[in-house]
């Protein structure tokens, strides 16, 4: 075969199409596919075209192997094995089969597999044409899964004249490498970027690779129901990534320079550079001036390199520094700095639009031209101006790029103008104090000079907000072509160069200019006399300067770089350019931010201002708001206030981005691995610090301001709990915390004082028992473990596909519930497997449960005695797994499950008639009250989730609605009061008792659940009776005796009372009753032949013989006096907690044992029934 090509149409055998499960397929549609044995994972091979259904042409697609099949949202992706040599392989190097060696076919060895992604952004027409070519909007991948077009080409839809469908092929046996490889074609996807995008890619549609359960399952069945894989109900629909492709069309995206470089410059170089940058060398000199600077460039550093780590630890989108902190530290935190900061950056436009408008006004002033006075001129000219930079950032991001550029090329050509004057020193100049280069004046203002009550904290506080520009390019990340590149680079790269000209600017201008000049040339001086300052040295004399303030010289002058400069007009147009530049910065930066804060619902009421307009989806909304509040600024004209707080609120970010990156590398998540590794998390930490303390030293009040406005919108988003997953640092830290903290408690015995209740309870799903979950919630939350245990029984296939999404949905509902508890859910054969998996496998370390709590079986008279069987079997269970047992009961019953079917189906059919809204989780066997969810419904009824439920989210309070909206069946009696009995535990439990009857010391458990529930809030006003069995002629003395050990236990308690009377005879009615109940599961052996009792025994082993009946007639006896008692003693208590009784295990039959607990705790108020597993729970030693 070597060197000839393959024939173009594959053999007959060589086609084969697997067709996954579209979300409501055919009948038919599964067999579709004749399918031959295949090993698993292997692409099965269909018989021949006719079994197929296909005839050859159909089969081979068109010339280049496309195949003519559904959209994704039909399948989710077709499977072809296709000649070596067919379409576009045609020319490729020919295979060789003989080197593989891998026990197939020749034919099978030519194949190769490939998968075909159908793009449903293109048009309906047949994806066959010829005319489409490998051209267009085709992908191919090869070798690998290596991408042969650009990621973006990924996206952009051009190409390809013809409307069909764009497929994006991979192929993974190019030239029978993979067949090399692999020995055999399989229909595993190879790694490629695509599996790995999110739901809304940016660069491109998110592709599924086949699921465990596509590679896995039975050929002959579904491999799955919804068309979706892993829980990810994710390719998007063909209309969204059409209107993606469309409207991605003519994005602008900018570069690092464009984007990053040239914003951080003209944001970080501000009005500070040309008015009062000479000022600070006066007072501090030149040496504290570096120092000052080089301060300042520490912090800004340190938070670049921070931002750095953030912005390449994955694809950044826009929203700036909301969207770094909050992907990072979460919502809580982000959305706390983004509301100040887009609100910092809004201030700030008026702060820099003034500082231009003052600019302005001077100059008219000094020409006489003010229009009004100098306030209002300000006011004027500054609204002017924002309107006019309003319109060009409504202009587009590109328009407001070239306007940047503009004055970008002004403040350089503005700062050339300076560095040129400082090497001519005019004789005019010398009287203003400007000598030139002068090795006198250097030595003279290296040292500092402060004056008016200034400090060197004092001339840093004014100095540091020069250099808050540093996020600029990240404020737009959005709209950066490559953000993980762009931002590290352009930042970084800018405070290098913005430092170099500080500082070189701070040098010049100290080592030129004297501190104090008069302006006056009578100062000439001919003859040093007693002055020795530089301008004497100069044969100038400004000593008059020392009792009076003159005009000129760096402490005194604001203008000096104008005085300096060769061309002083360009020098004023530097200032225009500094403050407009920064004002358009943060008028663009301003929206941006808070569009993302917005798009994620942090603050709902501001979710109008998510909109974007335009092929670049610009904020124009937000736009809007940040014009009317910068010109609300602008009109009250009194910024010396506000403007510390808003250097306070860029700090805090500053601080934040910080402390994101130690958070996150302290947390040790796997998912931390920035691109950038020039990061340090304790530098980091020491970056967060120092802006705290930067903060201070600017303003104290407004950092403490600040401070409190954080905190107040952190805990706002807090306790509005914002419905996000951004995978932050704050959940890796509070994983690697609990892991750290159960490993070290698994290293700690178990002390009697530290003995906490941790509770596995049989709740099936946790709706459908309330009563149960809310009563053991009650002495479990915050002192205890609760596990709501599910045991799902029926189609092993089914459970399987169904328990992953239960976990999610059903722990939710108890988080959204306030339960503090978890839901483990199990698939077994019968309800006995389950409960011993669960007892035996739930929990971790130390925090495994210690007893069982489980629902009283109220209809086990009717019921399946196997089922009865099992259930008593599962108290057996838990004391050889030295666990205690709560048996839990309320005469009304505890499942109601089939109510809230009932009203769920009410309230779906008041919705919409369509059967979509039909709601989950019916019990259609009904058999037993602590059956976990027993069996499945039938086939044709399958459960429907409710809309609102498909994405995990479920309604919360309340359970069922006792007054339910609209028309709905009114309940029976029996179903009304169950329904009131559900939620009574949810309620204030007032004054009342709880009766504890400890018949039987079982380490103290029964004693020490009614104590944890007095110390909750809902039953602290119930005080507790203590029961106790005793002999008539002693009770003094045990009462007194149990009193000493209450007390010695520190519990509380309003009455002992010892019943003497326990092993009294009980009312013959009663024991009557309870023959009657027992009577259909006896045995009655002795009226049958020995073969046949012993045979119905072994077969229904749950009977009860003659002979049992007869050796514990005491101990019935005492459970129908128990009750008897108890109706006589605790009919008005709030709860009774009574030893539950034992039986021995293959002595006391089931049914017996049920008829002790039936006869025991019928009638009466809610009952527990509490047995520990006989080791002290309790101790009086300290």
């Amino acid at each position: 075969m070597e060197g000839k090509k393959q024939p173009h149409t594959p053999p007959p055998h060589a086609v084969s199409r697997l067709k996954a499960a579209a979300p409501a397929p055919a009948p038919e549609a599964a067999e579709d596919v004749s399918y031959l044995p295949a090993s698993d994972g292997d692409v099965p091979t269909a018989g021949t075209e006719s079994a197929a259904g296909l005839d050859p042409a159909a089969a081979a697609g068109d010339g280049l192997c496309r195949p003519l099949g559904p959209t994704p949202s039909q399948s989710r992706f077709q499977v072809d094995l296709v000649a070596e040599g067919s379409g576009r392989a045609a020319a490729e190097t020919p295979s060789k089969p003989a080197k593989d060696g891998a026990g197939k076919g020749s034919e099978e060895a030519k194949g190769r597999f490939r998968v075909n992604f159908v793009d449903p952004s293109a048009g309906d027409e047949s994806s066959g044409e010829p005319g489409g070519g490998s051209e267009g909007g085709n992908v191919s991948f090869q070798n690998g899964g290596d991408t042969v077009l650009s990621e973006g080409s990924l996206h952009s839809g051009g190409g390809g004249g013809s409307g069909g469908h764009h497929h994006y092929y991979y192929d993974t046996h190019t030239n029978t490498y993979y067949l090399r490889t692999f020995g055999h074609n399989t229909m595993d996807a190879v790694p490629r970027i695509d599996h790995y995008r999110h739901t809304a890619a940016d660069l491109g549609e998110k592709l599924i690779r086949p699921s465990l359960a596509e590679l896995h399952d039975e050929l002959d069945k579904e491999p799955f129901e919804d068309g979706y894989a892993n829980g990810e109900e994710g390719t998007p629909t063909g209309e969204a990534v059409a209107t993606y492709t469309a409207e991605s069309k003519g994005v602008v995206k900018f570069g690092w320079i464009k984007g990053v470089l040239v914003r951080c410059m003209l944001n970080i170089w501000g009005v500070m550079l040309f008015i009062r940058l000479s000022w600070i060398v006066g007072q501090a000199g030149i040496a504290l001036s570096v120092l000052v600077i080089m301060m300042a460039t520490v912090v800004t550093t340190i938070t670049g390199l921070s931002t750095s780590a953030i912005a390449t630890n994955g694809f950044v989108r826009g929203g700036g520094a909301y969207y770094l902190i909050s992907r990072s530290l979460g919502p809580e935190f982000g959305g706390a700095i983004g509301l100040i900061f887009a609100f910092a950056n809004a201030v700030a436009v008026a702060m820099y639009v003034v500082g231009f408008a003052e600019t302005v006004v001077e100059l008219l002033k000094d020409n006489g031209v003010l229009m009004v006075d100098e306030t209002n001129d300000i006011r004027i000219i500054g609204a002017i101006t924002v309107v006019m930079l309003l319109g060009i950032s409504i202009a587009g991001m590109e328009w407001e790029a070239k306007a940047q550029i503009i004055l970008l090329v002004i403040l350089l050509l503005a700062i050339a103008d300076f560095i040129i004057g400082t090497f001519i020193p005019l004789e005019s100049k010398k009287p203003k104090g400007f000598f030139g280069y002068k090795v006198e004046i250097f030595t003279e203002n290296f040292g500092p000079d402060f004056r008016d009550e200034e400090t060197f904290f004092s001339v840093f506080a004014i100095f540091f907000p020069a250099a808050t520009g540093i996020l600029a390019g990240a404020n737009i990340s959005g709209d950066l072509a490559d953000p993980q590149l762009a931002i590290p680079k352009g930042t970084l790269l800018a405070i290098v160069i913005t430092t170099v000209v500080y500082i070189g600017i701070a040098v010049s201008v100290g080592a030129c200019v004297v501190r104090d000049a008069t302006w006056s040339l009578n100062d000439t001086i001919f003859e040093l006399t007693n002055c020795t300052t530089a301008a004497c040295k100069l044969k100038y004399d400004f000593s008059s300067c020392q009792k009076t303030k003159c005009p000129y010289g760096l402490m005194n002058n604001f203008q000096v770089m104008s005085m300096v400069s060769g061309f002083s007009p360009l020098i004023s147009a530097g200032i225009f350019s500094a403050t407009l530049s920064s004002a358009l910065a943060s008028l663009v930066s301003a929206p941006k931010i808070f569009q993302a804060l917005c798009k994620d619902n942090i603050y709902p009421g501001f979710l109008m201002f998510a909109k974007g307009y335009g092929k670049n989806n610009e904020p124009l909304r937000g736009y809007l708001l940040t014009f009317l509040i910068a010109l609300g600024f602008i009109l009250i004209a009194e910024l010396n206030v506000i403007a510390p707080i808003i250097s306070n609120f860029f700090l805090a970010s500053y601080a934040l981005i910080n402390f994101s990156v130690f958070h996150a590398s302290l947390a040790k998540s796997p998912g931390w691995r920035p691109a950038f590794k020039y990061y340090n998390m304790w530098v980091s930490l020491v970056g967060a610090i120092l802006c705290c303390i930067v903060m201070f030293v600017i303003n104290w009040w407004a950092a403490l301001l600040t401070y409190v406005i954080v905190l107040g919108l952190y805990i706002y988003v807090t306790y509005k709990k914002p419905d996000v997953n951004w995978g932050s640092s704050t959940q890796a830290l509070t994983y690697l915390n609990t892991l750290q903290h159960a490993v070290r408690l698994s290293g700690v015995e178990d002390h009697v004082k530290n003995f906490r209740p941790q509770c596995l309870v049989m709740t099936g799903t946790p709706s459908s028992r309330p009563a149960l979950l809310h009563l053991v919630h009650a002495f479990t939350k915050n002192v205890g473990l609760m596990i709501c245990g599910h045991i799902r029984m029926g189609p092993r296939r089914q459970a399987m596909k169904e328990l992953t999404a239960d976990q999610a949905k059903y722990q939710r509902w108890l988080i959204k519930n306030k339960m503090k508890a978890f839901y483990a859910p199990v698939h077994a054969e019968d309800l006995r497997d389950g409960a011993q998996y669960l007892m035996q496998a739930a929990g971790l370390g130390r925090m495994k449960p210690n007893t069982l709590v489980v629902g009283f079986k109220k209809d086990w008279q009717q019921a399946d005695m196997n089922d009865v069987e099992t259930y008593i079997n599962l108290f057996h269970d838990a004391f050889d797994i030295q666990y205690g047992v709560v048996v839990i009961r309320l005469k009304e019953g505890l499942d109601i499950s089939h109510l809230q079917v009932q009203e769920e189906l009410l309230s779906s059919q008041e919705k919409s008639p369509v059967s979509k809204d039909v709601v989950v989780h019916v019990d259609y066997s009904k058999k037993t009250e602590t059956d976990s969810s027993k069996h499945f419904p039938p086939p044709s009824e399958k459960p429907v989730h409710k809309d609102e439920e498909e994405d995990g989210k479920t309604p919360t309070q309340p359970l069922l609605k006792k007054e339910s909206k609209g028309k709905s069946a009114p309940l029976n009696l029996a179903d009304q009061r169950l329904l009131d009995a559900s939620s009574q535990f949810q309620s204030k439990q007032g004054k009342n008792t709880i009766d504890v009857w400890w018949l039987f010391d079982d380490g103290g458990l029964t004693l020490l659940i009614p104590y944890l529930l007095t110390t909750k809030k809902k039953w602290k006003d119930c005080k507790i009776r203590v029961f106790i069995g005793g002999k008539i002629n002693r009770i003094d003395h045990d009462r007194r005796a149990m009193a000493t050990l209450l007390s010695k236990f520190r519990i509380a308690f309003s009455d002992i009372m010892v019943l003497g009377d326990i092993n009294t005879k009980p009312k013959k009615e009663n024991i009557a009753a309870f023959e009657e109940m027992v009577e259909p599961f006896r045995l009655h052996e002795d009226d049958k032949e020995q073969d046949i009792s012993d045979k119905m025994k072994e077969d229904e082993p749950w009977r009860i013989t003659d002979n049992e009946l007869e050796l514990y007639k005491t101990k019935t006896n005492r459970q129908i006096r128990l009750n008897e008692l108890l109706k006589e003693h605790s009919s008005t208590a709030n709860l009774i907690v009574m030893s539950l009784p034992v039986a021995r295990k293959s002595a006391v039959s089931s049914a017996l044992y049920m008829a002790w607990l039936e006869v025991l705790s019928k009638d009466l108020p809610p009952v527990l029934l509490v047995r520990g597993n006989h080791q002290s729970v309790l101790t009086f030693y300290s």
